[in-house]
C-alpha cells in the first residue's frame, strides 16, 4: 500500500502517520527527514544536497526524487509507504509516479485531512508544552490539572513555539492550498482521492483512514 497523506500544518498528519506505521508496518517517507539523514550519512545524494544547501539554494526536485528512489529501493515490497510533504507540485506528482513504477509500485490512495481553518487556528495557537519534560498541553482542550504546574513532572516552565500564532497559521494554510491545488485534479481523475475530517478525535480519524485503506 502506497499513500499520500495531505493536510495543512496542524491537521494531524504526523500523528496519523505514526499510527499507520504502528498498525500496518508502513514507512513514513518525510522528505525533510530523509534529506537530513542522507546529509548526515554522507550518501552520494546527501553530499549533492549538502553542496546545494551550503550555497543557500533550494534542493532540486531531482535530488528529492533521488532520495525517494533510494528509500523505496531499500524497502521490501511488502512494506507500504506514506509520502509526507511530497509531492507538492504537478511536476513532482509525475516524478513520483515514475519512481513508484521503477520500483514496481503504484499509488493506491491520496488521503486529505480536511480542517476548519478557524478551528485549526484555535488548536495550534492554544498548544504549549512543559519546558522540562516535554509534556504537551492545550489552553482549552488539555490544560494542566493544576494551573501553572506540569502534571507529569511538576515544573512551571511552560513554553510555546514562536510560530504558533494566528498570522503564521493562516499563512501556512494559504500556502498549503496554493501548493496542493495543482496536484489534486490529476489524482481526482484517477479516482484515488479520499477526504477525512481532520478535526475529529485521533481515534476517529485513524478509523476513517483504516476504512479507506481496506476499501
Amino acid at each position: 500500500m502506497n499513500i499520500i497523506l495531505l493536510g495543512p500544518p496542524g491537521a494531524g498528519k504526523g500523528t496519523q502517520s505514526a499510527g499507520l506505521v504502528e498498525r500496518h508496518g508502513m514507512r513514513q517517507l518525510s522528505t525533510g527527514d530523509m534529506l537530513r539523514a542522507a546529509v548526515k550519512a554522507g550518501t552520494p545524494v546527501g553530499l549533492k544536497a549538502k553542496a546545494v544547501m551550503e550555497r543557500g539554494e533550494l534542493v532540486s526536485d531531482e535530488i528529492v526524487s533521488a532520495l525517494i528512489d533510494d528509500e523505496l529501493a531499500s524497502m521490501g515490497p511488502e512494506t507500504g509507504a506514506i509520502f509526507d510533504g511530497y509531492p507538492r507540485t504537478a511536476a513532482q506528482a509525475d516524478a513520483l509516479d515514475a519512481i513508484l513504477a521503477k520500483n514496481g509500485r503504484a499509488l493506491d490512495h491520496v488521503i486529505e485531512l480536511e480542517v476548519n481553518e478557524d478551528a485549526l487556528v484555535e488548536r495550534i495557537t492554544g498548544r504549549f508544552s512543559c519546558g522540562n519534560c516535554g509534556a504537551l498541553y492545550h489552553d482549552t482542550a488539555n490544560p494542566p490539572s493544576e494551573p501553572g504546574k506540569c502534571d507529569a513532572c511538576g515544573s512551571s516552565d511552560f513554553r510555546r513555539r514562536p510560530d504558533d500564532n494566528e498570522e503564521t497559521v493562516r499563512t501556512r494554510m494559504a500556502e498549503y492550498r496554493a501548493k496542493t491545488a495543482p496536484i489534486l485534479p490529476g489524482y481526482e481523475a484517477r479516482g484515488i482521492v479520499s477526504r477525512v475530517d481532520g478535526m475529529g478525535a485521533i481515534d476517529a480519524v485513524a478509523n476513517a483512514i483504516d476504512g479507506i485503506l481496506a476499501s
